[in-house]
């Protein structure tokens, strides 16, 4: 899943694609590279981050999913408003990918039920302006983690959604530090238990930062970190990921290439 990021204040490429020519030859790109969905999203959720209104997002949205979806692209929309995944949808987008997992808009489960396209359920504990103050777990993050996707999970089959049509996301870097993160990676079994594929969105995050930082404690800039996304999503891939989301897609396309050999020899 490569990412086009249509906004000018994502943590790691804000500004780079906020043009909707220019979003739509990225998205274009990313799948010349190897991506096999594009994920189009015009709101960052990086930490901090205030939200936009939604026909701003809309403005920014819906254009690049309309024009990559006429190249024959499969795209995913990565928004927490039920109205732009709604649009999106309409406008060619073949995955809804909610960060908050249906929690923001209480209208998304049913306008995924509704809309009859896979679901992506990311663990979510609030907004970007404070969820670093909700990195609080009991002994065990994974435990807490697959509990509460476990819990998405069931609002979405009673709401009417198929299983089949669900996925789960742990929310590497969504109000969580950087060991959480790492066990969360490290528990990968853990997410599978739940019985649905597992998304994992770790590119560029704080949390690989933090594992390069310098001898003086600096962390290793956002897109300093591509190396260490690939190595990452290779481990992903090891385990039994769905997909992986991703900001460069070459150097994650011939990790989990190699990944993939490993469990299936030529």
């Amino acid at each position: 899943m490569g990412v086009v990021n249509v906004t000018p204040d994502s943590f790691s490429d804000g500004g780079h694609w906020f043009d909707t020519a220019a979003a739509v030859k990225r998205g274009l790109s990313l799948v010349a590279d190897g991506a096999d969905l594009v994920d189009v999203g015009g709101e960052s959720t990086r930490p901090g981050a205030s939200r936009v209104d939604e026909d701003e997002e809309l403005r920014r949205v819906i254009p690049v999913v309309r024009g990559l979806a006429a190249e024959g692209v499969p795209v995913s929309v990565d928004t927490m408003r039920a109205a732009v995944a709604r649009q999106a949808v309409e406008a060619g987008a073949v995955l809804i990918n909610d960060v908050s997992g249906g929690l923001a808009d209480p209208a998304m489960i049913p306008a995924v039920a509704d809309c009859g396209v896979p679901f992506v359920l990311m663990h979510w504990r609030g907004f970007s302006h404070d969820m670093n103050s909700r990195a609080v777990y009991g002994d065990d993050v994974v435990t807490d983690v697959v509990a509460e996707l476990q819990d998405r999970i069931d609002a979405a089959l009673t709401a009417g959604i198929a299983a089949e049509r669900l996925v789960v996301d742990p929310g590497l870097g969504f109000a969580k530090q950087a060991r959480h993160d790492l066990a969360l990676v490290a528990g990968l079994a853990d997410l599978h238990a739940l019985g649905r594929p597992v998304l994992i969105g770790g590119s560029r995050k704080r949390f690989l930062g933090h594992v390069l930082a310098g001898p003086d404690g600096t962390p290793r800039p956002a897109r300093a970190r591509d190396a260490a996304t690939a190595a990452l999503s290779a481990i992903a891939a090891h385990e039994g990921a769905w997909a992986v989301r991703v900001h460069d897609v070459r150097a994650t396309a011939d990790a989990v290439r190699v990944a993939r050999a490993l469990t299936r020899p030529q």
